[in-house]
């Protein structure tokens, strides 16, 4: 039965492992239902992976099984393989034994072509390295970044065997997206560069590739998308990792701000630009680096005005003093926090979130007993609907005077805000 089914022309098996599982056959998705974490899955990816070569059934069982300790290891493979075939009938695939034993090793045999996009991209990879025609080569890699759609397989990203393979593939994706845009920017391919790189900060933004990308807006000339790209990459750098970008982008933006078109403009339409979009009740919010700009700004204001400011830094704990680590109870926790934040401050008064799980606020013309008042205000807001969650928010307040001389716990460094 299965050597007939192989004479016949049956449709390709489409296999995704980067960015995610998933499979295709005769162009319509397979659904495995809820045998998406089982064994058997675990199997059929590290069949598919190995493709051809197949692998020993040492290296099998370390993969599969890991650290868990079996009475029959040998028993459990055979009832997980029986599984597994069953299972892939059951999605839809013909009948056949697909797994293939053979002096030891575990293959992948199936009655169909199979396409494994991980492994696509690794051949495209190893053959433009074979390639000596710089057209050819370059193709190549093209090919291969067009296959590349992110981590592989991101859903076992816990087992040790895939952490290493996902090593490896984003190794070579950093390498030929890098050999593409070092050739199509001295070719000035800038529209092509710019495509390939949005894709790559899109799967890995904190890696710089909008580097690349003001790089070519800038030879386009297009500075002011440069600039705004910039911004953006600076903003969830700060809110993401608490850091400034490198010092390449830091040059690129002096250098963007200085080919910026230098043609008089009329002050209406300069102070249309510098407007807000629309008014907005409540706090401004800004991003880190423009609230230290506006830190500094107003610590200079006051030198001669002498007016009270204070910072507050607003804290998400877990209850029990200590940063809060649940991510899923955070995220609703700091959208609450924003939104308190900016309901019961005043339009004078900024803040912008310092860490994942704080937020900082600039509070002009109060005094040190308003500052609590304020932070009731706050925690009344943030637990209104849940009362309980009082508990969970902390609040540390000190007047810019005090910051200047040292005697609190936030000190200002040129890259941003630090808390020690």
């Amino acid at each position: 039965m299965g050597e007939s089914m192989k004479e016949e022309k049956l449709p390709v098996l489409k296999v995704h492992m980067l960015g995610g599982f998933s499979m295709e056959y005769g162009g319509k998705p397979i659904s495995f239902r809820r045998n998406t974490a089982t064994k058997s899955m675990k199997l059929l990816q590290i069949l598919l992976h190995c493709g051809d070569e197949g692998i020993a059934r040492s290296k099998l069982l370390e993969n599969l099984y890991g650290r868990e300790e079996l009475a029959d290891v040998a028993n459990n493979l055979r009832v997980t393989s029986h599984r597994l075939k069953k299972m892939l009938v059951d999605a839809g695939l013909p009948e056949y034994d697909y797994i293939q034993i053979k002096s030891g090793i575990y293959r992948w045999s199936g009655p169909m072509e199979v396409e494994v996009d991980a492994l696509v991209f690794s051949n495209l990879v190893d053959l433009s390295e074979k390639e000596n025609n710089e057209d050819k080569k370059i193709q190549l890699l093209k090919d291969a970044c067009e296959v590349y759609h992110g981590e592989f397989l991101p859903g076992l990203s816990g087992e040790d065997w895939v952490l290493l393979e996902s090593v490896q593939y984003k190794k070579k994706y950093t390498q030929a997206l890098g050999q593409i845009c070092d050739t199509l920017m001295k070719q000035r391919e800038y529209e092509t560069v710019l495509d390939l790189c949005e894709k790559a900060s899109e799967l890995y933004p904190f890696d710089e590739w909008q580097s690349v990308q003001v790089d070519c807006l800038m030879a386009l000339n297009r500075y002011k998308e440069a600039i705004q790209l910039y911004e953006d990459t600076a903003k969830l750098f700060f809110e993401e990792l608490g850091i400034s970008p490198s010092e390449k982008m830091m040059n690129q933006f002096k250098e963007m701000s200085a080919k910026m078109s230098h043609k008089p403009q009329a002050l209406n339409e300069i102070k249309g630009g510098l407007k807000e979009e629309e008014e907005e009740e409540g706090a401004f919010y800004c991003n880190l680096p423009s609230f230290r700009d506006g830190y500094r700004l107003v610590r200079r204001i006051i030198e001669r005005s002498g007016q009270s400011v204070y910072l507050m830094l607003c804290t998400v704990t877990d209850g029990k003093g200590h940063p809060m680590e649940n991510k899923e109870k955070l995220a609703a926790m700091t959208d609450e926090l924003y939104d308190a934040i900016k309901h019961c401050l005043r339009r004078g008064d900024s803040f912008t979130k310092y860490s994942p799980t704080q937020f900082l606020i600039l509070l002009v013309g109060t005094n040190q007993e308003n500052c609590s008042m304020i932070f009731d205000r706050i925690s009344r807001y943030f637990a209104r609907e849940h009362k309980s969650w009082e508990q969970y928010l902390e609040y540390y307040v000190s007047s810019i005077a005090d910051v200047e001389n040292d005697n609190s716990r936030i000190s200002f460094r040129s890259n941003g805000f630090h808390w020690d």
